[in-house]
């Protein structure tokens, strides 16, 4: 099983050699604008364009908690759009994170990845605006990324 590489850096410049992807969490209400996709959105329209689009088609375009959405951005470049998030806000103490859509999203993800050989690069997905707690969101990119001997890196700035 491969670790986890945390390095300093911006997540949307993503380190290395051969297909790349850059995942993010997005929530189930087409709600797009803070967070980490400000950063998406000032250097590729694409992610927000195809989610927003994706979701105005809904459930029956597959919209929905646990789905991904992968959107060539540059030459050997995607992100993956990931829903994972219940609205924007806590409801009774429960924070938007939904742990269980995460797996499911990660594991289509580590499919995926595993296919065209890409490596994954991500910020600490799921704990800035969605409430997660990283050592959770951690293991479950261990048991999904890393246990499918991907290549994984995580930043922080």
């Amino acid at each position: 099983m491969n670790a986890i590489d945390y390095r300093t850096g911006d997540a949307t410049e993503p380190v290395g050699e051969g297909p790349r992807i850059i995942c993010h969490v997005c929530n189930d209400i087409g709600g797009w604008g803070r967070g980490f996709v400000v950063a998406l959105s000032k250097k590729w329209p694409g992610p927000e364009a195809q989610y927003r689009a994706w979701h105005a088609r809904g459930e029956e375009a597959g919209f929905k908690l646990g789905a991904i959405q992968l959107v060539d951005v540059d030459d050997g470049l995607s992100v993956a759009n990931m829903i994972a998030q219940h609205g924007v806000r806590p409801q009774r103490d429960v924070p938007p994170i939904r742990y269980d859509a995460l797996a499911q999203c990660l594991g289509s993800l580590a499919e995926h990845a595993q296919g065209v050989s890409a490596s994954v690069h991500m910020p600490r997905i799921g704990c800035g605006l969605a409430g997660g707690k990283w050592p959770e969101v951690e293991a479950i990119i261990q048991r999904t990324l890393c246990a499918a001997g991907l290549s994984v890196h995580v930043y922080d700035l």
